[in-house]
């Protein structure tokens, strides 16, 4: 199969692809679901431990474009989610049929991962547009990468009664800014590039929150 052009249209599906392997992380639940509503302590420490993982990723990723940009963008997302949290604390909040402390875990780890895919969507973009061949193989990372992201969605929200299926579908929905950032980042390069590394330090920095 020939791949797609590198066009804005080649760019989004491409993106979309990434937001769709996340959905692939709640796949082993389809067999391991009853033993984790009863180990909800062990599957929250696994979805720490992927969050932590993902994040020095981020880091690293970010460092090759600025490191103090990078550091920067660290700070503001401990400091987002710490304010987030403590908005949180002590209101009546839902997510789906859960509510009261699990309503607030999920919302803020979906919440977490859905602004952390604005960077990787800016990625993409920006990988594409420097050639159709480094696009390609930056996608093809970022896809993998999402599985486990799902997988720590999953682990947080199975547990807690959301379904598979459902999981799934919330996995998906945290990457689907992917596809909407890379195509404007795929347009306006040079516009997007130096927001980079301060993004993805943004998003560590609340995955970091998130794990510890």
């Amino acid at each position: 199969m020939d791949a797609l052009p590198v066009s804005p249209l080649g760019v989004f599906l491409y993106a979309l692809l990434t937001a769709i392997a996340t959905g692939l992380g709640a796949l082993p639940f389809l067999f391991t679901r009853k033993v984790l509503s009863r180990h909800l302590g062990l599957a929250n420490a696994a979805a720490a431990g992927l969050m932590l993982a993902a994040s020095f990723g981020l880091v690293y990723e970010g460092v090759n474009y600025g490191l103090g940009r990078t550091l920067l963008g660290v700070g503001l997302g401990l400091l987002f989610i710490q304010l987030s949290h403590r908005y949180l604390q002590g209101r009546e909040v839902s997510f789906g049929a859960l509510n009261g402390l699990d309503a607030r875990k999920a919302l803020l780890i979906v919440g977490i991962m859905t602004l952390h895919s604005f960077a990787e969507g800016v990625g993409v973009g920006v990988a594409f547009g420097g050639g159709e061949a480094l696009g390609v193989f930056i996608t093809l990372a970022i896809a993998v990468h999402n599985i486990p992201e799902g997988l720590a969605i999953s682990l947080v929200l199975i547990p807690r009664g959301v379904s598979v299926p459902g999981a799934a579908l919330w996995s998906i929905f945290s990457s689907l800014p992917q596809p909407l950032m890379a195509v404007p980042a795929f347009l306006f390069v040079e516009a997007f590039k130096p927001a980079l590394p301060t993004g993805l330090g943004f998003a560590a920095g609340a995955m970091l929150w998130m794990a510890v």
